[in-house]
């Protein structure tokens, strides 16, 4: 398994750099944060703005920001991330917050870490920055998520941080079927089943813009660790490993 814990930091590779990418930012009411997020898209790749329910206007906003929008009725993270990733075209998908705490600019780093054979699955690991970025509840969480996690699959993480890239036929293959916050944690879990390298990087996590719809209080933050929890409990989809063909060779877990 990789052991992250000295992972150096991804800074924004050159404008020549990574392959271009379809970046999916799940969306419920961030109409504030759109105009700031979508500038930090890097040039050539694709935003898809996944609606889930807003009533502030953030699609017809992000679709006038030149944003692909896709609508999601289900309600859940989940829901909207795998409608984003269904609606993805590029060889490789990234994953974004779309309230201003994260810069996807930095995703030009992940995905040229993919391209050149480093990983397969890279997470940002959040180190906040300003107060109010990561409120203890939602930490602690957090924390206790990753050690089970580590239980579970032995992998060496310290977050399950939003900002994430793949290539997009390692996602698919994953068979995601959670749809709510468990999400993101099950798209690690069955990458670590299937084989694939997982890594993190650190990356600057500042104060949201607006409040959270999940972890903004100590029961959203439960509910989103119950979520989690469950899918730790899933036994291995596939006993037989299945290494991501695009693997470097010599590659170490």
């Amino acid at each position: 398994m990789t052991d992250s814990s000295a992972a150096p930091p991804c800074p924004p590779a050159p404008h020549t750099g990574p392959p271009k990418a379809d970046i999916v930012l799940p969306c419920l009411d961030e109409a504030a944060a759109l105009p700031w997020v979508l500038d930090r898209i890097p040039d050539g790749w694709r935003a898809i703005v996944v609606d889930n329910g807003s009533t502030d206007g953030s699609a017809e906003l992000a679709r006038s920001l030149g944003a692909k929008v896709v609508t999601e009725d289900r309600r859940g993270f989940g829901a909207a991330a795998h409608a984003g990733l269904l609606a993805a075209e590029a060889d490789f998908v990234c994953f974004c917050d779309c309230d201003g705490s994260l810069d996807p600019a930095l995703l030009t780093g992940f995905v040229r870490r993919i391209a050149d054979g480093e990983c397969d699955l890279l997470l940002g690991r959040r180190r906040p920055e300003g107060r109010g970025a990561w409120p203890p509840h939602a930490r602690a969480g957090n924390l206790a998520v990753a050690r089970m996690l580590r239980r579970r699959t032995g992998l060496r993480l310290h977050d399950l941080g939003p900002l994430r890239a793949a290539r997009r036929a390692d996602l698919l293959a994953l068979d995601l079927t959670d749809r709510r916050s468990g999400y993101p944690l099950q798209m690690v879990v069955r990458a670590s089943d299937a084989g694939l390298r997982v890594a993190e990087s650190d990356v600057p996590y500042r104060p949201r813009t607006g409040k959270s719809k999940v972890t903004g209080t100590w029961r959203g933050t439960w509910h989103a660790v119950r979520d989690m929890r469950s899918v730790l409990r899933e036994p291995p989809a596939d006993p037989a490993p299945v290494r991501s063909a695009h693997a470097g060779a010599g590659a170490g877990r």
